[in-house]
């Protein structure tokens, strides 16, 4: 990876975290209409025609080898369906404060932990360093608010399964990185989304009725198509790319920004206050993930497997 490229990599990890932070906002609007899992689908489910589309025109084909559907639909079950459930039950039953920091903060260090099971990711001094400095940073973004951090046994069940979802998480993103030995990012992201939607969408039998379609409004369109365009097929591909690129150990830790930038979304949308403690987490937080971008990786990924990104 030529260094004056790696910057943009990095560049890219920042821009979609931060979009994905944002989307706290957008999601929470839309969920005062929209059962959490019908919003998941119809995010998922109407990115895939332009997904589709994007992968004819840039790559001219859409298919992939009968021999990886069955690892295709493997991580779309876990990655799409199963995490994106998770995390909306994970709100439902604990604090926001709770779930962002059990949702986020351990995740890299679970992606630092199961590395060495899906690719050769060396862990050096740096990388553990930025990533510890990282990770007390996004603590102070998120225990600086209002709502702090509760560990009552009301909130257990909730806890567990924000918790769960850094460890799914992991090896959600961990499992897409042999994929992209042989496909682009953009073509495994679009599969794995077909099969995540396919196993979403009985999920969703019973909550159609529930909406007035005819009620809804431009706002309902307008989250709904940041969710579609922006989170899922833009965000997902840049992602992936990125993170194949980069290292999925370092890449992680950029996820750090999604708090944060759910953070200014509150402060700027919702009028929630910001305290000295999350100004300064941000800060440390940059710190770190300033720290981890500066190191030159030993070795870059072969010709051949830089061509299919």
């Amino acid at each position: 990876m030529k260094q004056d490229r790696k910057w943009l990599y990095y560049l890219g990890l920042v821009i979609v975290a931060a979009v994905w932070g944002a989307n706290f906002g957008v999601t929470r609007k839309a969920m005062e209409t929209f059962d959490p899992i019908l919003f998941t689908f119809l995010r998922f489910s109407l990115s895939l025609p332009l997904l589709l589309l994007l992968l004819k025109i840039k790559e001219g084909s859409v298919g992939v080898s009968l021999r990886s559907l069955l690892h295709f639909a493997i991580i779309g079950l876990v990655g799409i369906t199963g995490l994106e459930i998770i995390v909306v039950y994970s709100i439902k039953y604990t604090t926001l404060a709770n779930a962002s920091l059990l949702n986020v903060a351990p995740w890299p260090i679970f992606a630092a932990i199961f590395g060495p099971l899906f690719m050769r990711e060396r862990i050096s001094q740096r990388l553990v360093a930025g990533g510890a400095a990282a990770m007390i940073g996004v603590c102070f973004v998120i225990l600086g608010g209002g709502e702090g951090f509760n560990m009552s046994s009301d909130h257990m069940i909730g806890n567990l399964l924000a918790l769960s979802v850094s460890i799914i998480g992991a090896l959600y993103n961990l499992a897409c990185m042999p994929l992209m030995k042989r496909y682009s990012a953009l073509r495994v992201s679009t599969w794995i989304i077909v099969f995540g939607v396919l196993f979403m969408f009985p999920l969703t039998l019973g909550s159609w009725g529930k909406v007035d379609w005819s009620g809804l409004t431009i706002g309902h369109y307008s989250a709904v198509l940041y969710n579609v365009v922006i989170c899922t097929v833009i965000a997902f591909s840049i992602w992936n790319a990125s993170m194949f690129q980069i290292g999925a150990a370092r890449a992680n830790f950029f996820r750090y920004v999604v708090p944060a930038a759910a953070v200014a979304v509150g402060y700027v949308f919702f009028n929630e206050r910001i305290s000295l403690w999350q100004l300064a987490g941000t800060l440390f937080m940059a710190a770190g993930l300033v720290w981890i971008s500066l190191e030159k990786r030993g070795s870059e990924p072969p010709a051949s497997i830089k061509k299919a990104v």
